[in-house]
């Protein structure tokens, strides 16, 4: 089948994905945040109804967050085509499973202070650190695979490149320790989603098709 008439195999497809999973994601970890505190137990046993809502928004939220995200990784891995680097593209695979895994099982433990009167303190530890150290280390591991791929095949510039290099080593090395640093995966995903829809338009445009 020709790529071209294939949706699922378009640049358009794997940027739509990705503005819909940056967005849905930096919804769903600032709800987290405002909702589910990081701090003392004092202050987080303060969560009343007002603020529950937040939390049962984001679990709505995060499943959709992962199917784009494996959407958007199956286009990506189609855009680049047959000549990737197998051992990259193993890991850039393995993270992302990894990511989506780990990013339900967060979103499943912040959600256990719905049952309570107040959100325990383990529960409270064990959400953020699911998602500050395990999700956000692989997602560290997505985004330096895709940035080393994008810079190979050169289906990505070198500025956006580095740019993926540098927020990858941030949130594998220090991002644990960085409130609010998780914001920066989906910033990335967006950025990079947005570039692909402005090649696609501007492809589209020289081949004449007049097609987005």
């Amino acid at each position: 089948m020709d790529p071209t008439t294939d949706p699922l195999k378009t640049p358009r497809a794997a940027g739509l994905a990705g503005v819909a999973f940056a967005l849905l994601l930096a919804a769903a970890i600032v709800l987290m945040r405002i909702s589910v505190p990081a701090g003392d137990a004092a202050a987080a046993a303060t969560i009343d109804q007002d603020r529950r809502w937040a939390v049962q928004l984001a679990l709505q939220i995060v499943p959709f967050a992962g199917i784009f995200f494996l959407w958007f990784m199956g286009a990506l891995r189609a855009h680049t085509g047959e000549a990737e680097d197998r051992f990259i593209a193993t890991v850039f695979l393995g993270s992302g499973f990894v990511f989506v895994a780990t990013l339900f099982a967060a979103a499943a433990a912040a959600g256990t202070v719905l049952n309570e009167q107040a959100p325990s303190d383990f529960g409270r530890h064990y959400a953020y650190t699911l998602l500050a150290t395990y999700a956000m280390r692989m997602a560290a591991v997505f985004v330096l695979a895709t940035s080393m791929i994008g810079r190979t095949l050169g289906v990505l510039p070198r500025p956006l490149a580095m740019l993926g290099t540098l927020v990858g080593l941030f949130l594998i090395v220090v991002g644990a320790g960085v409130p609010w640093s998780e914001l920066l995966f989906p910033a990335w995903a967006l950025v990079i989603s947005l570039y692909i829809l402005r090649v696609r338009r501007t492809t589209a445009s020289a081949d004449g098709s007049g097609r987005p």
